[in-house]
């Protein structure tokens, strides 16, 4: 167990090394390779199998892996997708699988932008990512252990962006969950966030000037998308998310058609948790009351809660709680 722990946060550690190296030389590759090298330690020493798996995708391979339950036949499966600096080796724990506990796999997905596809020189294009996330789940639908009725899409961060275009565009869907949902206007991402996400996405797209790569986010609008969603959906969001204001968000969850709902968290950003306190990606409770409320939906895809807005602050109420909250604003 000892080594366990400590192959994962080497394995999490060199993930994170790699990341702000923006061009696929010898480090990066080094980095990245260690990464891996530390996580098939964690898959060796892990209490429940977790298989990594190649897909085949337009000429190459995508990858994810696969944390299996312990269960006996087919389970539900969440397909989880990281954020734009994260890779499917950081999350989650393998210790504290939140998905395994309640009888869940969960497939964490290394999509176009992210870790190995990145090492490929997978070019991130503007519909390339749900088409390989597609193509991830036809695979895994064609497995004996995994219930095709009970599907579960769960998108954090920059993920919940890529997440929602799965949602809009695949109806095997049959849940979705658009954590630190980063479904806004992307402005406010690449020009008044970190200069490093303008330039990720530089060497994510293969732009050759800012200029390619500003028409590139022109086309990055989901207005068109939230509609098309039709599985129910769980949105949450914190109250001053500087990537997410609050008014666009209520604006883009308006626009949606599917029965959804919308967790706000006060006075809070973007790494939200019900306890208002900094967590480990792996541990914080936004993600495991996030992998109830699929678990909820497989059992009761119509819910009485649907169109509202819940105000989740820390140290009162949570959101499943009778007396939340019901409203969109501090004041109200």
């Amino acid at each position: 167990m000892t080594a366990l722990e400590a192959f994962f946060d080497a394995a999490a550690t060199y993930a994170r090394a790699q990341h702000p190296i923006f061009v696929n030389n010898t480090e990066k590759r080094s980095l990245h390779a260690a990464s891996i090298r530390c996580y098939d330690e964690v898959r060796r020493l892990a209490p429940s199998p977790i298989e990594h798996i190649d897909v085949p995708w337009q000429g190459t391979l995508v990858s994810g892996n696969l944390h299996l339950a312990p269960v006996d036949g087919p389970a539900p499966l969440i397909f989880f997708v990281p954020g734009c600096d994260m890779t499917k080796e950081v999350i989650p724990h393998p210790l504290y699988n939140w998905a395994a506990h309640r009888g869940m796999h969960i497939f964490v997905f290394d999509g176009p932008g992210q870790g190995e596809s990145n090492l490929r020189g997978i070019k991130l294009t503007e519909d390339n990512y749900e088409d390989a996330a597609s193509a991830a789940l036809t695979h895994l639908l064609a497995r004996p252990d995994v219930d095709p009725e009970r599907i579960g899409l769960f998108g954090i961060s920059f993920g919940s962006y890529w997440a929602a275009r799965i949602a809009a565009t695949d109806q095997r869907i049959k849940a979705t969950v658009l954590g630190w949902a980063s479904i806004c206007d992307k402005y406010y991402l690449f020009e008044e966030e970190s200069p490093r996400y303008k330039q990720l996405f530089a060497y994510l797209t293969q732009a050759e000037n800012e200029e390619e790569l500003d028409q590139f986010v022109e086309h990055m609008a989901l207005e068109s998308m939230m509609p098309r969603i039709t599985a129910p959906t769980l949105l949450t969001i914190g109250e001053y998310d500087p990537r997410s204001p609050l008014e666009e968000i209520y604006d883009m969850f308006d626009l949606m058609k599917a029965p959804a709902e919308l967790w706000v968290f006060g006075d809070q950003h973007h790494m939200v948790t019900a306890r208002g306190g900094d967590q480990p990606d792996w541990a914080r409770d936004s993600h495991t009351m996030g992998v109830d409320w699929l678990g909820d939906r497989f059992r009761e895809p119509n819910f009485e809660r649907a169109g509202e807005v819940r105000y989740v602050e820390p140290g009162l109420p949570g959101p499943y709680a009778a007396k939340v909250a019901l409203k969109r604003r501090w004041f109200e």
